[in-house]
């Protein structure tokens, strides 16, 4: 064959190559959904604006050392909830758990029908000492301006409270009464990840020694987030979170003779310290792309531009690059492995004193299918000083992995795409950690969702300075919640 030919015949193979690659880019489109019109719900944003706003003035800020807890805060809040609805305190039953969570009972006709559960935590953090003149307004003003309504819990978690609590007195109002059972668990101390005496786990045991069985539970986790690219993709992802990564803290310390710092040694047990975060910090653990990511990226990309569908449908050809792109990059990497974070040090009391203990903590956020002995197994084979010692100081595993196959997923999943057919709903995996994972003992069918349409800014300001929420939010948020109990309480 000469040159010709063979140029030929190469070019009519990228061709014939590049043609079936976008007949299966034209067939790389999500599943026609068949979302029945809903009825528009009555929502009372007035009332909700307002009682979010006063929530957020009460400063619920939990400690770890609960010596250190305004527990007054806490009264004055489940006083704002019986006089802003009285109608929930009237027809539901209210129970007080440990220090301050509270239980609220809608009982259903059917008692044979295990009951759902929504879940809110009363907590904020508070704000770092040192930020307060950061904040455009007060963060505990409860302020509205610019479209937003300002301050500590906006985002987290005092919207999706109130928006609970609001959408169910406007379900009384309506003149709904459930089938099925529903409950209403508002722990108290969310925020405090090692607490060993978490609210959520003693309604959790509560519920459990009644011999309750959940049908599904509902809570934070979730978001609407706008996902636009120019010329690629421009959609609202809504993502349901599905399981949630595990947390554990480990204190890694060396000890040395100590002495005058006038007469050092060549590395102190700091310096000797630091070798050893290197040893942790430049071993990280193992990427690898769940079923999880691989959905979400399947999902992104079905919904994505013709152009852009010529890529991604060869997502499982290109998994290996993938990996390493997410795996180069802090935000993303979280999605693909389990984190490691140096977060604390200690040396010694005083700058003229040689530290005879120096200690870092390490925080780890874990993949499902890992444990935290796997953690610690880890620690001891990266870090090269076999006399540093490590220490587990606390954390919980992570979460069981809820079906997307159950009532509750595709009672959410229908109620996304009937609110709007812009939306894009996928399982993912939650970064962080919440009051669900308390709840696996009683419920199989775990999620976790709010229902607010919020952008990347907003999201970033969970925790952190200027947290806000956008206002055109609220009636969707609202509805949302009134269309998922009519769904899942009414059989």
């Amino acid at each position: 064959m000469n040159k010709k030919l063979k140029t030929g015949a190469a070019l009519t193979a990228v061709g014939a190559a590049a043609a079936v690659n976008m007949i299966r880019a034209a067939c790389f489109v999500p599943p026609k959904k068949e979302s029945a019109k809903l009825e528009d719900e009555r929502v009372n944003i007035e009332r909700y604006t307002k009682n979010l706003s006063d929530a957020i003035k009460i400063k619920t800020i939990s400690n770890l050392d609960e010596s250190l807890v305004d527990w007054s805060r806490f009264d004055e809040l489940h006083k704002l909830f019986e006089e802003r609805y009285p109608l929930v305190y009237k027809t539901l039953t209210v129970e007080n758990v440990g220090k301050a969570s509270l239980l609220f009972t809608w009982q259903g006709k059917n008692p044979n029908l295990d009951p759902i559960a929504l879940l809110g935590h009363q907590d904020v953090v508070p704000i770092s000492e040192g930020t307060e003149k950061d904040w455009e307004h007060d963060p505990f003003g409860g302020e509205i301006a610019d479209g937003y309504l300002w301050g500590r819990g906006a985002l987290d978690m005092k919207n999706h409270l109130i928006g609970v609590l609001e959408s169910v007195e406007t379900l009384i109002e309506d003149g709904f009464e459930p089938e099925r059972t529903v409950l209403l668990c508002f722990g108290h101390n969310e925020e405090i990840v090692a607490s060993p005496d978490s609210g959520a786990k003693q309604i959790s045991q509560l519920l459990e020694s009644r011999g309750v069985k959940l049908d599904s539970v509902l809570d934070e986790g979730g978001a609407i987030l706008p996902v636009k690219v120019p010329g690629v993709i421009d959609k609202n992802l809504a993502g349901i979170g599905i399981a949630e990564k595990g947390y554990c803290d480990f204190e890694v310390s060396i000890s040395a003779k100590g002495g005058h710092s006038s007469d050092p040694p060549k590395h102190t047990a700091l310096g000797q310290l630091a070798d050893v975060i290197k040893d942790v910090e430049n071993n990280q653990f193992k990427s690898e792309i769940t079923p999880l990511v691989d959905d979400l990226i399947d999902k992104i990309g079905r919904n994505s531009s013709f152009l852009a569908r010529n890529i991604f449908c060869n997502v499982p050809v290109l998994k290996p690059v993938i990996k390493k792109i997410l795996s180069s990059i802090p935000a993303s990497a979280s999605f693909v492995r389990t984190t490691t974070a140096v977060t604390m040090a200690q040396g010694s009391p005083q700058a003229n004193v040689l530290p005879q203990k120096a200690s870092a903590t390490v925080n780890f956020r874990i993949m499902p299918g890992m444990t935290i002995a796997d953690v610690e197994e880890h620690l001891h084979k990266v870090i090269r000083n076999k006399k540093a010692e490590i220490r587990l100081i606390g954390g919980n595993e992570p979460s069981n992995i809820s079906p997307t196959n159950s009532r509750a997923f595709k009672a959410i999943e229908d109620i996304c795409y009937s609110m709007n057919n812009n939306n894009v709903v996928a399982p993912y995996l939650v970064m962080g950690g919440t009051d669900a994972r308390n709840y696996q003992n009683i419920c199989d069918n775990v999620y976790r969702y709010s229902p607010f349409l919020m952008d990347m800014n907003l999201i970033f300001t969970t925790h952190g300075t200027n947290e806000r929420i956008d206002i055109s939010s609220f009636h969707d948020g609202i509805a949302f919640f009134k269309r998922y109990i009519k769904t899942l309480a009414s059989c």
